[in-house]
């Protein structure tokens, strides 16, 4: 039953591809993206998508980068995926001195109202970064936007990207969670976990975007039609909770990075029940927003989407040529 609702739920999946610009001879990047818009009090998203917000400035003048940095294109993009551990996973790689992070989520490729703003706002987004120094950006919605991948592929053929993924039932319920507070925060309304996950009859809510977001093999089908498998390295986002020195030191070795970072960088805060890190003295830990206590399912509820996962997970580990320790 499980694989029949995955089938189905392919099928539903299937929209139009994305076209892509004829080959063009320059080799411009700027010339591969579209016209910035006239401006405009809408964002120009999808109908019921959250206004983007005004775009941030560059910290210093680009007329003056300071100490002879300059802002290029990402060499390192984390691809996601939401509620698969990408805060920790550039928080860990920025005790690295040879890797210089954007600050915040960019959304360059999948929200319209920044792509069309063009190249130079995108790169007004990255850090300034010394010669030498990799740039990594990460955008969690990436890896399950459609449009992305020939979108990057076309601007930035060369990047190293990082997916880090967690056991797709655990990362549903992580989504969930963070819905659920933000609701709350917000005075709103919010629905039992029950009921977005099952419908009446007893199914998977195959609806839930939580859910499709943790089909992980329909996903990087995408991004494997557009970027080589080499250029994808996958972290364990569950490995990386519980001992992440040595998922680190995988990261490394992929962006051949010299090994800088070592066991010293990580503590474990019992107050906070997760990893810290320490960096030259100074220790510091994500925001509590960060490991929150999931709410409490029933366990047949559990057994049901660990089922339903089954035979996705089963293909994704195909796909990529290893397995993860999922239920």
């Amino acid at each position: 039953m499980a694989a029949f609702l995955f089938g189905l739920l392919l099928f539903a999946m299937q929209s139009p591809p994305v076209p892509s610009s004829p080959a063009r001879s320059s080799s411009a990047a700027s010339s591969l993206l579209p016209p910035p818009p006239p401006p405009s009090a809408d964002d120009g998203g999808a109908a019921g998508r959250p206004r983007a917000p005004p775009p941030r400035r560059p910290r210093p003048s680009h007329h003056h980068p300071p100490n002879g940095t300059a802002q290029r294109l990402p060499d390192i993009v984390i691809i996601g995926v939401r509620k698969g551990g990408t805060r920790a996973l550039i928080e860990m790689l920025s005790l690295h001195g040879g890797v210089a992070a954007a600050e915040s989520e960019v959304h360059f490729f999948d929200w319209e109202s920044h792509f069309q703003r063009g190249l130079p706002w995108y790169l007004s987004q990255m850090p300034y970064a010394l010669p030498g120094q990799l740039t990594v950006e990460k955008t969690p919605a990436y890896f399950t936007s459609s449009k992305v991948p020939p979108r990057l592929r076309r601007v930035n053929p060369g990047a190293k990207l990082l997916l880090i993924l967690r056991d797709p039932t655990e990362r549903v319920l992580s989504d969930y969670t963070q819905v659920y507070h933000n609701r709350l925060l917000k005075h709103k309304r919010h629905r039992p976990i029950e009921e977005v996950l099952v419908l009446k009859d007893g199914g998977v809510n195959l609806g839930y975007k939580a859910l499709n977001r943790s089909l992980y093999y329909v996903h990087m089908q995408n991004w494997l039609r557009h970027f080589p498998r080499d250029s994808i390295h996958v972290v364990d986002g569950d490995a990386l909770i519980r001992d992440p020195f040595p998922e680190v030191q995988r990261v490394e070795r992929f962006l051949r990075l010299e090994p800088q970072i070592d066991a010293g960088n990580f503590y474990f805060n019992r107050t906070k029940g997760f990893y810290c890190l320490r960096d030259r003295g100074r220790e510091r830990c994500l925001h509590d927003s960060k490991g929150r206590a999931h709410p409490r399912v029933a366990p047949d509820i559990l057994h049901k989407l660990y089922r339903f996962f089954h035979e996705p997970n089963r293909r994704f580990f195909e796909l990529v040529g290893r397995t993860f320790d999922w239920n």
